[in-house]
């Protein structure tokens, strides 16, 4: 097997490979129009294939045959004069003399389970008022909400309807919650912009018949161009979960919430996929003994750089922000995939939709090591300067230096009493731009700062589990954790970068200690409303840092400069650290300057505002080119005579506004808590 395998595999990445077979085409798949229904398929290696249609999705009786005509590029076609939406099809596929039964890999619509693709005209399935859909308008700065579909609405007291439940068309639903907001309402209310959904393309690990007592988390694709239909309403109907998906995204866009699709195109659900029956070893990576690689640690990889693995993932990206009116699209693993392959996502969508106005971020690492493609470079967090700027990065340096190791419960970061940790904090407010890192950013646009996500620990279990250790009680409102959440939360929404939260941090979300809940009950995972209530003054700090944080062009700038605005960094004591910022931006501001301050011990500090005379922002501004540098007026950094500063967040409170009170000393810092000062404007 080995020789086969390797001989294989040469051949597939070859010049030859592609001059004969590389197809570009965009037409793959089931098209159906007016009058017309196009079927085509690639697969080099078929001597023959023949389609088969069917009447509904369960039914065994074939109610057509048809061979298909061998094509240009290794493609097969069969065309019919009539529009055959709503027919659902298979195929069989020979290939060294043997016949295999597959769905379409290039498929737009599916029965239950996947099993069987369907034709579909895709116009018909537009909700009303679809085709007039757009993205609300940016506000300047994204904060990305981590949420899976089920986890949203399955709580009986998030006010939406039983049928809707962790459904689709949860998200269309408004008013919810009585007398506190849920659902929509509630994120509208929060001030979130984006909303990041675990994968919903048709995935294998969930009976799209069975009871609401399953659960997954989704990575594990089967069908990337469906909807799955375990959140639609009726997933017997194909057509159903098409539409109900797109009114999902409808929904969000006139609450004024862009969407961005969690997508899975390093592994399948299984090696016997639709890929692979097309094109048997083709569409996977494969170790030198024949064995399948398993960088994902699912059991696959996809052979991203190879020309048509790429063509496939490409493809799929553009049709899902074309057809579904995708905002942005986070790639999980993106390790496994290439740079050359993230880079031309990237330039295709700024391409068809304007420079940025899709996001694109992923998880710049692997689970395990797997074979390249010969001349490719792997999307590493190592890589990044290979990446575009638009291509965001997880911070994972971040996120353990704010709370600690997310694979070790009782391992501490700055917030719940690590040791020396100070330099690493002062690297992170940069955006990792100074070198602190294993790598460095081209700019903080290629930043995603966070402390939680699905994966491990909820940042709550993180902080009970780390400062409570055994006893730990994970319903008990620790005053000591909540100010722990609160510095944590603080420290990522002051850092350069781009934001992101995993749903329901900003109310203590626990899931008991759970670290990989994928496939526990929906019960453990779903969203508890009445902690919005119950852990209220934490939802309205978060509330608060969001509206802050749009208000402060210091912290929202994208540029490679970006870095350059953060100066006089200082370290006070054992978990003590100041730092300024420049404010000034062409968007106006009522603060020239930031004056923050992380205090992580176990007393107050009086931290006093940098000297006069400190240029160490300054040569750097000035070193980087910054337009601000040039805007400074001739006022030294500390200046505190003829100036105003307000506190505008602290411990208990984010987005205020009150006079700071200065001491000999400095200003009062209280422990475990941050505070952010804001320099007004001399008039």
């Amino acid at each position: 097997m080995k020789n086969s395998v390797a001989e294989s595999m040469a051949f597939f990445t070859s010049e030859a490979f592609d001059a004969k077979f590389r197809y570009d085409g965009k037409d793959l798949g089931a098209v159906c129009s007016e009058g017309r229904t196009v079927f085509k398929v690639w697969s080099p290696p078929a001597e023959k294939i023949e389609l088969r249609l069917y009447k509904d999705g369960i039914a065994e009786e074939v109610y057509c045959r048809r061979q298909m005509q061998a094509g240009e590029k290794g493609t097969w076609k069969a065309e019919f004069p009539e529009n055959l939406h709503g027919m659902y099809y298979d195929y069989l596929v020979r290939i060294d003399g043997r016949d295999t039964r597959t769905a379409d890999p290039y498929a737009a619509g599916c029965s239950c389970n996947g099993g069987r693709s369907m034709a579909v005209d895709l116009s018909r399935t537009n909700p009303p008022g679809f085709e007039a859909d757009r993205a609300p308008e940016g506000c300047g700065e994204q904060i990305i909400y981590e949420l899976h579909i089920k986890d949203f609405s399955h709580d009986a007291d998030s006010g939406i309807p039983g049928e809707y439940r962790g459904k689709y068309k949860a998200f269309t639903v408004t008013g919810t919650g009585g007398d506190y907001p849920t659902c929509v309402d509630y994120l509208k209310k929060l001030g979130v912009t984006h909303v990041h959904l675990l994968p919903f393309f048709d995935y294998g690990s969930v009976d799209e018949a069975g009871d609401e007592k399953q659960f997954n988390w989704g990575y594990d694709p089967v069908n990337y161009n469906v909807p799955e239909g375990s959140y639609a309403t009726d997933p017997n109907d194909g057509t159903v979960r098409i539409r109900e998906c797109k009114e999902m995204i409808q929904a969000l866009h006139k609450s004024g919430i862009r969407v961005i699709m969690d997508v899975v195109y390093n592994h399948t659900h299984h090696e016997d996929s639709w890929l692979q029956r097309m094109v048997p070893g083709y569409y996977y990576r494969y170790e030198e003994d024949g064995s399948l690689a398993n960088g994902s640690a699912c059991g696959n990889d996809i052979a991203a750089g190879r020309s048509m693995v790429d063509n496939y993932i490409a493809d799929s990206v553009m049709y899902w922000a074309r057809e579904y009116h995708m905002d942005g699209f986070r790639f999980d693993l993106m390790g496994l995939l290439t740079v050359e392959l993230m880079n031309r996502i990237r330039a295709e969508l700024d391409e068809a939709f304007g420079p940025g106005e899709k996001l694109l971020y992923g998880e710049p690492w692997s689970a395990d090591d797997s074979p390249m493609e010969k001349g490719t470079r792997a999307a590493h967090k190592k890589n990044a300067g290979y990446l575009n700027d638009g291509i965001g990065i997880f911070s994972d340096d971040t996120r353990d230096v704010i709370k600690g190791s997310v694979f070790y419960a009782e391992e501490p970061g700055f917030v719940n009493g690590g040791a020396g940790l100070e330099p690493m904090v002062l690297h992170a407010v940069t955006g990792w731009k100074d070198g602190g890192a294993c790598f460095e950013p081209k700019s903080c646009r290629q930043i995603i700062n966070y402390v939680s996500a699905h994966d491990n620990y909820t940042l709550w279990d993180k902080l009970v589990l780390s400062m409570h250790g055994e006893k730990a009680d994970f319903h008990r409102q620790y005053a000591d954790v909540l100010a722990a959440n609160k510095l944590a939360a603080f420290m990522y929404f002051t850092c350069q970068g781009n934001l992101f939260l995993q749903a329901g941090e900003e109310f203590a979300r626990t899931k008991l200690g759970e670290d990989n809940s994928y496939c526990s009950s929906p019960e453990l995972n779903m969203l508890r409303w009445r902690r919005t209530v119950e852990y209220g003054e934490l939802v309205e700090y978060y509330r608060g840092l969001i509206r802050l944080r749009k208000k402060l062009p210091g912290l929202c700038d994208k540029s490679p400069e970006a870095a350059a605005r953060v100066m006089c960094r200082r370290i006070h004591g054992e978990g003590v650290v100041s730092f300024l910022v420049d404010n000034r931006a062409s968007r106006p501001s009522p603060w020239e300057e930031l004056f923050i301050v992380y205090n992580a011990s176990d007393r107050e500090w009086k931290v006093a505002l940098p000297e006069q005379g400190c240029r160490e922002g300054e040569a750097a501004l000035q070193a980087a080119g910054h337009q601000a540098a040039a805007r400074r007026e001739n006022c030294e950094v500390g200046e505190t005579e003829g100036t105003v500063w307000e506190i505008l967040a602290d411990g208990s409170q984010a987005d205020c506004c009150r006079a700071a009170v200065f001491t000999e000393e400095g200003i009062p810092a209280a422990p475990h808590s941050g505070i952010l000062l804001g320099r007004r404007k001399r008039v």
